[in-house]
Parts: structure tokens; C-alpha cells; sequence
């Protein structure tokens, strides 16, 4: 993961309110893998529990894979609401692990997906035509990144050429219906570089800030989703140190940040350019995370699981607005968290 990430993580501390990422045991992940934590809601082990109270709109749903009801991330949703996913915190005894989860999401939805002879996976990010994009860690903490073939098959993705860090850091978050996914590395001086892929052409571009230095220490990049339409969206540390989100359209580059915000993360899109993430209040043990929408037109939304009220991270929407996410609920349990628009 990046250490900008706060919503995905693996292996350790949250980096990233993720899509925010996070670390997990040694494995550097997005909230989906182990890191960006979520919670589990009361109720039979296993089971998804639905409350129809809503807030700012939604109605929420707490989803658990009961191999681990003590950490649950939903990292994206697709438009026939298929959710990608992983539990596990990362700890001893607890490895990230990946699951697809398909309607009507009972527990003999689930599905696990894990690459293979893998000690940890996450899957971050699913298409419409039946590719999966993650990240995998070895038992060094090393992460690498991974798509799946409309037949399943595994393939590795980690940019070329470059000096990685050590443990080496590449990790896939998003894919688009066209096959073009994103996600970064992370370079020898520990600073974060996103990047477009195609798994038709096995061509990697470059998201860059425009007008930063794109040298050894210039500053952190994360690309976390894409639309169909080619919109990127992430985020980065801007000219003040601060972690802001972004979107880029073609050439265009759009930055944006919630006012009062310690940090603002990015973790997803739409093909009408709605965006979703997590920002910050505060810092250290009081930092708080709170989920948001936001657009061009009508600026920041915030949207918190009812029971997640200052935990709350949201990593994928579909075209329906469906949004994925999770919270931390008052056990100290991770919970996967899908919000639904009421009506």
C-alpha cells in the first residue's frame, strides 16, 4: 500500500482512509487488504445485518465473510453488485485473504480469490466484464501487483525498470470495462508512483502531478480508480505536505480537499465522475475518518455507517451509486459496508 492510503491495509498500521490503504502484518495494502479497517456488525456469525436507518440518504448493510469477523474490507462494487473484498487484519493468525461476493450476499456467495502460493492477498477492484485487479504479499512483505483473465486466470503486474523499495511495493486498484487498470509503486526513497496499465497491451503511463518533480524524492502519487471514461482518480501529497485528492480527465488535473481535512483520500469512480474516499480529522490517536462523495457540481457529501461514526472509509461506487466501504463498530471489529440510495 501506499503510505498515503488510508482506507486499504495490510499488515500494520491504516494508511489510507481507502480506498484509503493501509499495511497489514508486513504487507504493505489498500484498505482492501488488511489495513484500512473494518468492522463487523452484531448479529449470527456470518450474517449480513441491514439497517434501514439511513444517513444522508442511504441505508446501509453490514457484510462479513465468517472466516474472519473481526476485519472485513469491501474495496469495489460493479454494476450487477458484485463486491470485491478481503478479510483478515493482517496479524498473526489473521492473513489478508480475498473474496468476490455475489448477490443475494449470503455466505455461500462469497468466493475466495487468492494468488496462488500467496501468504496474503487483496482484491481491490472488479470491471463489468469479469476481470479482478489486487495486490499479493510473499512472507518477506513484499506486494505485488495482479489482475485475473475473464477466465480467472492470474497474471503478476509490477512497473519495469525502476529501483522498487525494499520490500518491493506494486499494487493494482482499479480496472475499468476497457481493461485499463491503476494503481502504483512505490520507488527506493519510499515515495508513492501511480500508473495507468493495460492488460490488453501490457502498456504502462504514468499518472503524473503536473508541474512536481517526478525525481527520487519528489512527492508521493497514488492512482486508486478508473471509469470508463478514463477519469482518473487518487491522491497526493501537494506542495505543503498535505495528502489531497484528485481527479484527471485527459490532461486536465482537478485537486480537492475537505475543508478542515488533516488528510484527503480518493478511493473510487464512477462514469458520471462521482468520486468517493475518506478524509481525516485530526491526528494521531484522534484522528478521525469520515467516508464522502463528492462531485464537480455539488462539492463534498459526507456518508457515515450509523454505527461507524468517525470510522467510516468508502472505497468503491458503482453507476447506481451503490457505495462499498467499511467502518470500525464499537467491539473494535472491522466491518465491511455496502450503502445503498434510499428510493
Amino acid at each position: 500500500m501506499s503510505t498515503s492510503t488510508v482506507a486499504r491495509a495490510a499488515a500494520g498500521q491504516a494508511r489510507r482512509p481507502r480506498r484509503a490503504l493501509l499495511r497489514v502484518a508486513g504487507t504493505a495494502v489498500t484498505a482492501a487488504m488488511a489495513g484500512t479497517a473494518v468492522l463487523v456488525a452484531a448479529g449470527s456469525a456470518g450474517a449480513s445485518t441491514v439497517r434501514p436507518e439511513a444517513s444522508h440518504g442511504y441505508s446501509f448493510t453490514t457484510l462479513d465473510n465468517a472466516n474472519d469477523l473481526t476485519f472485513n474490507q469491501l474495496l469495489g462494487i460493479n454494476s450487477a453488485g458484485e463486491i470485491a473484498g478481503y478479510f483478515g487484519s493482517g496479524a498473526t493468525g489473521h492473513p489478508n485473504k480475498g473474496y468476490l461476493l455475489r448477490l443475494p450476499y449470503h455466505q455461500s456467495d462469497y468466493t475466495n480469490e487468492n494468488f496462488p502460493a500467496s501468504a496474503q492477498t487483496q482484491v481491490t477492484g472488479l470491471n463489468d466484464v469479469g476481470n479482478t485487479v489486487g495486490f499479493w504479499a510473499n512472507s518477506a512483505g513484499a506486494n505485488f501487483g495482479f489482475y485475473t483473465s475473464t477466465s480467472g486466470a492470474f497474471h503478476e503486474v509490477n512497473f519495469p525498470g525502476v529501483p522498487n523499495s525494499s520490500p518491493q511495493m506494486d499494487q493494482l486498484l482499479g480496472i475499468n470495462d476497457r481493461g485499463v487498470a491503476v494503481g502504483f509503486y512505490q520507488n527506493k526513497a519510499g515515495n508513492d508512483r501511480g500508473f495507468e496499465y493495460n492488460i490488453h497491451t501490457g502498456k504502462f503511463t504514468r499518472v503524473l502531478i503536473p508541474g512536481a518533480s517526478q525525481g527520487l524524492n519528489g512527492p508521493s502519487l497514488t492512482a486508486t480508480a478508473i471509469n470508463n471514461y478514463g477519469t482518473v482518480a487518487g491522491f497526493y501529497a501537494n506542495k505543503s505536505g498535505v495528502t489531497v485528492a484528485f481527479i484527471k480527465i485527459g490532461k486536465k488535473f482537478i485537486s480537492f480537499a475537505r475543508s478542515g481535512a488533516s488528510m484527503t483520500q480518493a478511493f473510487g469512480i464512477n462514469d458520471s465522475d462521482e468520486v468517493v474516499g475518506a478524509y481525516t480529522v485530526g491526528t494521531g490517536s484522534s484522528a478521525m475518518s469520515y467516508g464522502f462523495t463528492w462531485t464537480r457540481a455539488h462539492g463534498f457529501k459526507t456518508v457515515n455507517d450509523p454505527n461507524g461514526i468517525g470510522s467510516t472509509v468508502i472505497n468503491g461506487v458503482n453507476d447506481r451509486g451503490e457505495l462499498v466501504g467499511f467502518y470500525t463498530d464499537s467491539a473494535g471489529n472491522t466491518d465491511g459496508m455496502l450503502a445503498r440510495p434510499r428510493g
